[in-house]
This record gives structure tokens, sequence and C-alpha cells, in this order.
């Protein structure tokens, strides 16, 4: 997992609340088995539409998409997290967002952010809006290093992050990627147990350590 410690990019307004799992990857797309490859199918539905905002050629190549309150609603699927995080977009900032979501997304590399409803609104505006005073469009910095976000318009503001999502998301640390942390230990601990276990000689007939005599019912 690519680690997150700053970002700045220009900004994917989404001015709707309660974007649901099933808009962000509808459900024909989840038989697939691959983790990758999702990105043409993200918001597909919406996406026939061509004023739909994903559409919008002025937001191209952003990484920052900024949405309404419970974002991530509806089914548990993963895919939602992939198919963002395949489209480019690696932090997305909302009012609130949805549990079961909120946690795919950590474990795929994607910060969430939760802002006041006011500061959000202010960020979808400033996105919405062409101002020709920002140099280069709107863009948005954000710092998981400081916990800290400001724009290219005079807007700054901090936010807060579970502790241990926070380092994660520093070092790149999916839930693979946290077991290995401990590969050496793990190496050691099936070296003994493959010796004492299955390696070990035993007199005939005698049970191997831990397992019972199984008792068949008639």
């Amino acid at each position: 997992m690519q680690p997150f410690r700053k970002l700045t990019s220009p900004v994917q307004p989404l001015n709707r609340a309660n974007v649901d799992t099933d808009q962000i990857i509808p459900k024909q797309f989840l038989k697939r088995i691959e983790r990758t490859g999702y990105e043409n199918f993200l918001f597909f539905d919406w996406r026939k539409a061509a004023d739909f905002e994903l559409n919008d050629p002025r937001y191209k190549g952003a990484q920052i998409l900024v949405a309404g309150k419970n974002f991530g609603c509806g089914s548990s699927r993963e895919h939602a997290a992939w198919a963002l995080h395949d489209y480019g977009f690696r932090c997305v900032i909302a009012p609130s967002f949805a549990d079961i979501f909120h946690s795919n997304a950590g474990k795929n590399g994607i910060l969430l952010i939760t802002l006041p409803e006011a500061q959000v609104e202010t960020i979808l505006h400033k996105a919405e809006t062409p101002n020709p005073d920002a140099d280069g469009g709107y863009t948005l910095s954000v710092s998981l290093e400081d916990n800290s976000i400001h724009d290219n318009c005079g807007f700054s503001t901090g936010f807060t992050i579970d502790p241990f999502r926070r380092y994660c998301l520093l070092e790149g640390l999916d839930d693979i990627g946290l077991t290995l942390r401990h590969e050496a230990t793990l190496d050691e601990f099936e070296r003994q147990h493959d010796h004492a276990f299955w390696f070990a000689p035993r007199p005939n007939g005698a049970e191997q350590p831990g397992l019972q005599p199984r008792i068949l019912s008639s």
C-alpha cells in the first residue's frame, strides 16, 4: 500500500449526500475476482449523464474528492474503495462517512477526512465556482504529517483521525503489511512448530501431540 503523507491536488466536488456504495460501484461489477481495474466502473450509472460532476474536464486528474454527509452508506462491498482508489482518489472529505466504508477505505490507502458541514460546503463552493485568482485552478493541500488542510485561496483548517489508522496510512500498511512486520517471529514459530509436531520421531502407535482420537458415531 502506498504511504500517504502529503498531497496537493485539484478538488473533485460531488455535492450530494448519502452517496451509497451501489452508486460508487454497481452490483454487476462485483463478480470480478480482481482487486484492480475498477476505475471505469466508478459511479457507472451516474457517469452516463453528460452533466455529472466527474465528466467535467475542469476536474480531470483530481485526487481529492469532496462530498456530502454519510458518504459510502449502503452495502459493505470493499469494491467501493477499490474503485475510488483505481480512479485515482487518495483522499475523500465529507461531513460523515458510513462505518464499514470508513474501514475499507483506510485499509486501501484512502485518507478519509471528516470536517464540519459548513467547512465542506465552503470547499465545495470554491471547487464549483471558477476563480481567476486561483493560479492553476482550485487546489487543496492535505498533510497527514501534521493533520492540516489548506487551499490556494486562503482557507485552512485541521482535522482529527484515529491514531492507529493514521499510523497505517503514513507507513503504507494494510492488513497484510501489518502482519508482515512480525515475519521473522512467524517464521521462527513455524520452524519450531514443524520440528516439534511433524518431524520428531515417535514410537509406533503414539499419537501426535495436540491430536485427539476422532470417535465416529454409529
